[in-house]
C-alpha cells in the first residue's frame, strides 16, 4: 500500500486478517522525493547546486508518512488485527528490493487498488514479487470467502507456481475449475488429457475440480479467461504470471497484462 491507500481498504482486509487468523504484514510503500540537481559548467569539471530546501521536503515527506504508518496501525488495532506496519521511502528501482524481502518471510502479498495510480512503482513491486520471491500476489482482492476457484491451466511452470500459492484458497473452495485453452495434445505439452494430471493432485487436497478444454476461437487468452470466469461466478482467477526478470518493462505484458489491468475479478498470479 502507500500513503494514500484509504481507510475502508486496509479495514477490510485488516477484518479479513482478524477472521482468519492471519498475520498482516503492511508495507507503506513510497516513492522518495526525486533529489533536483542542477549543474552548471561542463562535466566533470562543473559544479551541483541542490536547493536549499531539500532537507527540508525529504522530512516532511516522512513526517507525513510516519503519520499515516500510525493510523493504519489504529486500523489494525480496531479490527483486533495481528500485524506490524512499516514505512518505506524508497527510489522507484529499489522498491522490488523492499517489497522482496518482506515477500520471502510471507505466504501471499496482496496489492492495495490505489497502487494503480502509480504504475511505475507497482511494477516495480510487482517484480519484487514475481522474480525475487517464492510467493504469488493478489491484485483485485476481495476479502470475502473464494467459493469459487477458475484456474488458468497450460501446464507451464508459472502455471504451477501459481496453483501451489493459491492452494490453501482451491482448499476451502466449494468448486474449483480447471480451464485449459487452445491445449496442445502431445507429451511434452499438455498431454492426452490435458489439465488431468492438475485434477487428480488437486483431488488428493480434497478440492472439489472439474476440467473445461475449450478453444479460443481466435481471441485473446484473457478474454476467453474473463468469459469464462464470469460463466462460473467465479470468487478468483488463479493464472501463471509471465516476464523476464532482465527486462523489467515487460514483466506486465500479454495476458499477464490484460489480466492485471482488468478490474472485475479478483486475480492470484505467481511466475
Amino acid at each position: 500500500m502507500n500513503t494514500d491507500t484509504s481507510d475502508a481498504d486496509i479495514s477490510a482486509m485488516a477484518d479479513m486478517a482478524a477472521r482468519d487468523d492471519h498475520r498482516l504484514r503492511c508495507l507503506l510503500l513510497d516513492a522518495a522525493p526525486a533529489l533536483p540537481m542542477y549543474a552548471y559548467g561542463v562535466p566533470p569539471y562543473g559544479g551541483m547546486n541542490i536547493p536549499d530546501n531539500w532537507q527540508e521536503t525529504v522530512a516532511q515527506t516522512r513526517e507525513t508518512q510516519k503519520a499515516r504508518v500510525n493510523g493504519v496501525e489504529k486500523l489494525l488495532a480496531q479490527s483486533n488485527a495481528s500485524g506490524e506496519v512499516q514505512g518505506t521511502l524508497t527510489a522507484i528501482n529499489d522498491a522490488k528490493h523492499h517489497v522482496a524481502r518482506c515477500a520471502r518471510v510471507s505466504d501471499e502479498a496482496i496489492f492495495a487498488d490505489n497502487l494503480r495510480d502509480t504504475p511505475e512503482l507497482l511494477r516495480e513491486a510487482v517484480s519484487g514479487i514475481l522474480f525475487h520471491s517464492p510467493i504469488g500476489f493478489q491484485i483485485n482482492a476481495n476479502a470475502e470467502a473464494k467459493g469459487r476457484v477458475f484456474v488458468a491451466w497450460d501446464s507451464s511452470e508459472a502455471a504451477s507456481g501459481a496453483v501451489h500459492a493459491a492452494l490453501p484458497y482451491l482448499r476451502e473452495a466449494s468448486e474449483v475449475v480447471i480451464g485449459c485453452i487452445d491445449p496442445v495434445m502431445t507429451p511434452d505439452r499438455n498431454g492426452q488429457n490435458p489439465g488431468a494430471d492438475l485434477a487428480a493432485w488437486l483431488s488428493h487436497h480434497g478440492c472439489p475440480v472439474t476440467v473445461s478444454q475449450f478453444p479460443s476461437g481466435g481471441r485473446p487468452i484473457a478474454d476467453c479467461i474473463l468469459e469464462r470466469a464470469k460463466e462460473m461466478g467465479a470468487d478468483l482467477i488463479v493464472l501463471g504470471a509471465y516476464g523476464h526478470a532482465r527486462m523489467i518493462q515487460t514483466v506486465l505484458g500479454g495476458t499477464t497484462r490484460s489480466m492485471f489491468e482488468q478490474t472485475d475479478f479478483p486475480v492470484l498470479m505467481a511466475h
